[in-house]
């Protein structure tokens, strides 16, 4: 199974769309808790939805099963939290929550884990995607950047 990161922060449009293409994204799977905030740009849900079909013909789906909670984004973003305990807390949730079983009938090979950093080393996007590949093995991860 091949899965894909993608950060849309600091790409214009045109840039963002045309790497979706180029790496032969199947689907944009968003993991954003919130994503429907003005500061998101083209990357709003209900935009996102219909450019990433309309230009790049890749359908949008968002499962926030697969994001942090609301505690865990402000003790990091808003109140500049230390990565490792994030990190941490965060590989807990997913543990707690057995997103191994719930990803299984929600993510395909081809599929794009959405969120808003600029790159996979402090976003939670890497976090899922490598869990995942130690709880089901046999999963490539490529980050588009």
């Amino acid at each position: 199974m091949k899965l894909f990161t993608i950060g849309f922060t600091k790409k214009s449009a045109e840039v963002f769309f045309t790497r979706l293409s180029q790496a032969g994204v199947k689907r944009l799977v968003d993991i954003r808790l919130n994503n429907v905030s003005q500061l998101a740009g083209f990357a709003k849900k209900d935009d996102l939805r219909y450019f990433s079909k309309a230009i790049c013909n890749i359908p949008y789906e968002h499962v926030p099963d697969l994001a942090p909670t609301e505690d865990m984004l402000d003790a990091f973003k808003k109140k500049k939290g230390d990565w490792e305990i994030y990190e941490r807390e965060f590989l807990d949730l997913m543990r707690t929550r057995r997103i191994e079983d719930s990803a299984r009938s929600v993510l395909l090979d081809g599929d794009c884990l959405l969120c808003s950093e600029v790159t996979p080393e402090h976003c939670h996007r890497r976090l899922v995607a490598e869990y995942l590949r130690d709880k089901w093995g046999s999963v490539q991860i490529e980050h588009i950047v």
